[in-house]
């Protein structure tokens, strides 16, 4: 259906357009806020353009939704959609810091078929197909094994105390390498409990899935793509052994928190 080469190809180079305007490297760059706390850059604009062109031409029957693009009703109409985030993570590219990642999906009725995160910074290309496997760097992923919630390894920046005690590892901006880090066994566990949008996650979650990790909502339902609302309450990701465990965790400060 798809020439796997060739889109691995553009989402690599649209890397490289990220990488040539990062700070990390000492490029001058425009930053600005499209509203209070939520950052963008001229960086995410140049990705965002270079793949709406590229993977338009690669498959112009497939919709369409980004981050920095406004969204268009019409892509509800067909089952094929391209789910973009330009810069995932851009706090951490605007600092200079390397925790972010270029994000591309193909997602098929609701569901991701390839997913695919550059993420140049640090060296690392992540791919998964439905069915086929995930890897890093050609390196054939297998998700975190743990069996119990105590004591798992959770991406922060710092830990409060809490009823079960985690294990702090560093943790990225980009959402979507923090979930590829349970796909890695970096980490055990990445919860979120807040408003998100589906092109945070639609390529890391099947990466982490294709992995052999957990991946729900953060009430443990599957996720849907490509939804008429495009935004979810909370992400799950872990090792299979403790997500019940995780969702048992976490359900009552989600309700409250989803209202």
């Amino acid at each position: 259906m798809i020439d796997r080469a060739r889109l691995e190809a553009i989402v690599r180079e649209a890397g490289r357009i990220a990488l040539a305007r990062w700070p990390g490297h000492g490029h001058a760059l425009e930053s600005w806020e499209k509203k209070p706390g939520d950052p963008v850059s001229e960086a995410d604009m140049a990705v965002d353009a270079f793949l709406k062109r590229e993977l338009g031409a690669l498959l112009p029957s497939a919709g369409w939704l980004s981050e920095e693009t406004i969204d268009a009703p019409h892509r509800l109409e067909g089952g094929l959609l391209w789910l973009v985030d330009p810069v995932d993570g851009t706090r951490d590219f605007i600092r200079g810091r390397p925790g972010w990642a270029v994000s591309v999906a193909l997602i098929n009725t609701g569901r991701p078929l390839i997913g695919m995160l550059a993420a140049p910074a640090r060296d690392e290309f992540w791919l998964a197909e439905a069915g086929k496997g995930a890897w890093r760097n050609e390196a054939r992923l297998i998700a975190s094994t743990r069996q119990e919630l105590s004591g798992a390894r959770v991406p922060a920046e710092a830990l409060p105390k809490m009823e079960i005690e985690l294990t702090r590892v560093d943790q990225p901006n980009s959402i979507a390498l923090r979930m590829a880090m349970v796909a890695a066994d970096e980490a055990d566990m990445v919860a979120t409990l807040r408003w998100g949008y589906e092109w945070d996650i639609g390529a890391a979650a099947l990466i982490a899935r294709e992995a052999g990790a957990a991946v729900t909502d953060v009430f443990g339902q599957p996720l849907n793509f490509n939804k008429r609302d495009p935004r979810a309450f909370g992400v799950l990701a872990t090792s299979p052994g403790i997500h019940g465990a995780a969702v048992a965790w976490l359900a009552s400060r989600a309700k409250d928190l989803a209202g």
